[in-house]
């Protein structure tokens, strides 16, 4: 095993035993249109087999779909936790590999994470690829990761999730390097395979926080605009980026997938003369696998500074599964600092409701908006709402400009709304209002004009 096979961007993947499905294609369409979807076989070990069991186990369907694979059948047992070592129990691994000659699966998905002795158990046990959720939601993040900074946030996490699972992964990592004139206790290939991967994770570590140094740039250049910052944030596929697009004019990408988007997008809108910049973020799912929340950490950054969040959550699905998913992503944002900011429920997709269904969910949720991005259904008072929340953090302005400083009056007008003058003996009297940061500055210019 070379250098070169962990630091060249990714080629080489063996080393991960990690369900890499269409992700590892490299963008080759036509090998997957050839081959086919993968078939998948879904376990899991479940307390109850109640509805949130079985929303999971739907959830897992679509993550497989969207990386690229079928499910062809399901075997679930109830039990109060998951088996230490096997995951399931002897019976139910016979009862799985029963399936194998009627469904030729390619995998055997788990909904849920599993131990490193527990996959190389199973893998052993079964003698087929064995993945968990995690490793599902990796290869769809590897799939829709678009910019620069993404892959890199994605091949972290990546290679995070794997250093955790090469101990004992293969034996021949156990055997001591050696040749002619080298014999005797020397690295060991699995200190060797443990070294590279940390030094990889380095080297992506420092990259990151060079674009995270940018990053921060910009957004402190935003927040010295003094306008107001409000952040989308909600479960995967809740339909966040085409009320972006529907507020914002953004060609953010709305494919009907889980993860669709990763990066996050910032655009500014202006009307009557307020501006509010609106950022679009990754979308959150149950157990969000914590490697993605620290890689991600950066880009999750714009929810963190926001000064009012959206959570978008889909209209058209069951109470139960929405309850459940706002809880994930109450535990998100608490992750990530941003628990204490104020939002607003934004239910989206009302479009899939009749009025009847529409009526019902206003009464049980009398403070949320309804919106419909594909009929414009809501939008209008949404826009309404943010309009007012940026005028709100104006402040207001009467100074006067003295003749001899009329540049100033750009400045002016380029930030303020409602601008208003009137000539005076000393100069222009102007009044209106400003962002507070744009006033104060403005305030001490013409002060030290006064001081000269």
């Amino acid at each position: 095993m070379g250098k070169d096979r962990y630091l060249d961007h990714g080629k080489d993947r063996q080393l991960q035993r990690t369900y890499r499905g269409r992700a590892a294609l490299d963008g080759n369409v036509d090998a997957l249109v050839d081959k086919g979807p993968e078939k998948a076989i879904i376990i899991a070990s479940v307390h109850r087999h109640d509805e949130d069991a079985e929303d999971s186990l739907i959830e897992l369907v679509e993550l497989l779909r969207t990386a690229g694979a079928r499910t062809v059948a399901q075997v679930v047992q109830q039990r109060e936790r998951p088996d230490h070592k096997t995951y399931l129990g002897r019976g139910k691994l016979d009862e799985v590999l029963e399936m194998f000659p009627t469904f030729t699966p390619d995998l055997v998905a788990v909904n849920g994470e599993l131990s490193p002795g527990q996959q190389r158990a199973l893998e052993d046990r079964l003698q087929i690829r064995v993945v968990d959720r995690t490793a599902v939601i990796l290869d769809i993040f590897a799939l829709h990761a678009k910019t620069a900074e993404g892959k890199l946030q994605v091949e972290l996490a990546q290679l995070e999730y794997s250093y955790q699972r090469q101990e004992g992964l293969w034996q021949h990592l156990e055997r001591l390097g050696g040749g002619v004139g080298t014999r005797g206790p020397g690295e060991s290939q699995l200190e060797s395979d443990r070294r590279l991967l940390r030094n990889r994770m380095g080297v992506l570590r420092r990259r990151l926080r060079d674009l995270d140094r940018s990053r921060a740039i910009m957004r402190d250049r935003r927040l010295g605009s003094g306008a107001p910052r409000v952040a989308l944030a909600g479960y995967t596929n809740a339909g966040k980026s085409s009320l972006m697009n529907t507020l914002s004019g953004a060609e953010v990408s709305v494919n009907d997938a889980l993860f669709e988007t990763l990066d996050s997008t910032t655009r500014a809108i202006e009307e009557r003369g307020c501006r509010i910049l609106l950022s679009d973020t990754v979308g959150f799912i149950r157990d969000l696998p914590h490697q993605l929340v620290e890689a991600f950490r950066s880009t999750l950054n714009e929810v963190e500074d926001a000064d009012l969040i959206l959570h978008v959550a889909d209209a058209s699905e069951p109470e139960q599964r929405r309850i459940a998913h706002a809880l994930a992503v109450e535990d998100v944002l608490e992750e990530i600092g941003a628990a204490t900011i104020p939002r607003l429920l934004v239910f989206n997709k009302s479009d899939r409701l009749d009025d009847d269904e529409i009526g019902a969910l206003r009464a049980r949720h009398p403070d949320a908006l309804v919106t419909s991005a594909v009929t414009g259904v809501g939008v209008a008072e949404l826009r309404e709402l943010l309009i007012d929340l940026a005028r709100e953090r104006l402040t207001a302005l009467d100074v006067v400009i003295p003749w001899s400083a009329g540049g100033l009056l750009s400045e002016i007008y380029r930030d303020g709304r409602d601008i208003h003058e009137t000539e005076t003996e000393f100069g222009l009297r102007v009044t209106g209002l400003m962002p507070p940061a744009s006033a104060a500055r403005l305030r001490t210019a013409i002060a030290a004009l006064g001081n000269q």
